[in-house]
């Protein structure tokens, strides 16, 4: 009987550890196989400057873009320098975003965007943008930065307004750099 357990927990022992090994090449492989989705499905965009379909002022119509600004557990102070804006479809034009590193030791971070209605977002053609890179931000850095968009003449009649919100956050693994800096210093 005690064999024959023996046997039993061996066995339990060897799938427990090839599922361990597989869950293991499962999680290595999800990075590159992440990638692929991503450009297949247009996914998670945030890195690639959009390109207008249809670069047509409609003179006609004002759309009313609207900014949000958000910061996740980061020592940043983040705002658009105006609150809204009128602009035709069509029509390239150019805002800016500051944002200030309250922290005492240099910050990165990556900001990310949304918009409201979501449909509005494949409208919304980004051609330069902060959020396209990580920033990093000295210790009390104070910046300005620049997006400059488009929204296509295409943007369907009954969307009026769109709402352009941001919310950086801190990129991973640069809070160890800022100990270390930290603790350097002491």
């Amino acid at each position: 009987m005690n064999a024959s357990l023996s046997v039993n927990y061996r066995k339990l022992v060897i799938k427990l550890a090839l599922f361990a090994v597989l869950m293991f090449g499962f999680g290595y492989a999800l990075i590159p196989f992440y990638s692929v989705f991503c450009n297949l499905t247009g996914l998670n965009r945030v890195n690639q400057t959009d390109v207008p379909e249809n670069t047509q002022v409609d003179a006609g119509r004002l759309v009313s873009i609207e900014f949000d600004t958000n910061v996740h557990d980061l020592p940043w102070q983040f705002r658009p320098v105006m609150s809204h804006v009128s602009v035709h479809p069509g029509e390239i034009f150019q805002v800016e975003f500051e944002v200030v590193n309250t922290r005492n030791v240099p910050v990165t971070g990556q900001a990310i965007p949304s918009f409201g209605p979501r449909q509005a977002g494949e409208f919304f053609k980004k051609l330069s943008c902060f959020c396209f890179e990580k920033q990093t931000l000295a210790a009390g850095e104070r910046r300005r930065m620049p997006v400059v968009f488009v929204v296509d003449a295409s943007l369907p009649k009954d969307i009026s307004t769109i709402t352009l919100s941001y919310t950086f956050f801190e990129v991973e693994g640069n809070q160890r750099a800022e100990v270390q800096t930290l603790r350097s210093r002491s």
